[in-house]
């Protein structure tokens, strides 16, 4: 090997100094609460029981907005699981918690490609650029597809709060704080579908836990990022 060689092999496992990074998290969790909480598709006055005639109270220009902002949350998470895996696991080498972090990221984000992906179809094809393409039928079996499928793939960022607060409570890699939040945001998830079987509650705590908890990490001392 070179010395040239060698210098580029130093550099890259060289735990890089404190950063910046952790603010795509914050914007990947602002974008996660547009895309699937505000936008969200059931209707302000939603019946007890959903007939086929839902579908007329749907909003297009809702759905057009959620696949747009869902898709650049895709594009962010992914990012993130980079950024996280090139500034997080120099730092925390025997630690596996740190690398099950970005492996949730990355499988929220293809989860995530097809829930933000049937938002877009339900604009598109009930008062959009191809509306009447389906029937009433063929568009409430996209609102059932759509009840829970940008909500189902946070499932990964919940794998990935529960990898924190392991990194937080039992390796002191994340600040403590970081890891009793994880545990709060996590909590209700594991609960509700051991409870329901409700598989959605991850989409409504994962935006949230991202915003809070890579601001911590970006404006705290956790020791992965300083």
């Amino acid at each position: 090997m070179t010395n040239i060689d060698t210098l580029r092999a130093e550099q890259s496992t060289r735990p890089a100094g404190r950063g910046r990074w952790p603010v795509l998290g914050i914007v990947a969790g602002i974008g996660a609460v547009v895309a699937t909480l505000a936008t969200d598709l059931h209707p302000a006055d939603s019946p007890t029981t959903f007939t086929a005639d839902i579908v007329d109270e749907v909003s297009s220009g809702k759905a057009h907005a959620s696949i747009i902002a869902g898709y650049l949350t895709v594009a962010l998470l992914l990012v993130l699981a980079g950024a996280w895996r090139r500034h997080v696991e120099p730092r925390a080498l025997a630690s596996t918690a740190a690398r099950v972090v970005p492996l949730g990221l990355t499988a929220a984000a293809g989860a995530l490609s097809l829930g933000y992906g049937w938002r877009g179809a339900m604009g598109l094809y009930n008062g959009g650029s191809e509306d009447g393409a389906f029937d009433q039928a063929g568009l409430y079996v996209l609102f059932v597809l759509n009840d829970f499928g940008a909500y189902i793939g946070y499932l990964g960022v919940s794998v990935a709060a529960g990898a924190v607060a392991w990194m937080a409570l039992r390796e002191r890699l994340v600040s403590r704080w970081i890891g009793v939040f994880s545990l709060v945001t996590l909590l209700p998830v594991v609960g509700t579908v051991a409870a329901f079987g409700l598989p959605g509650f991850p989409g409504v705590v994962s935006g949230l836990w991202l915003v809070v908890t890579f601001a911590g990490l970006t404006f705290g001392r956790s020791t992965i990022n300083r």
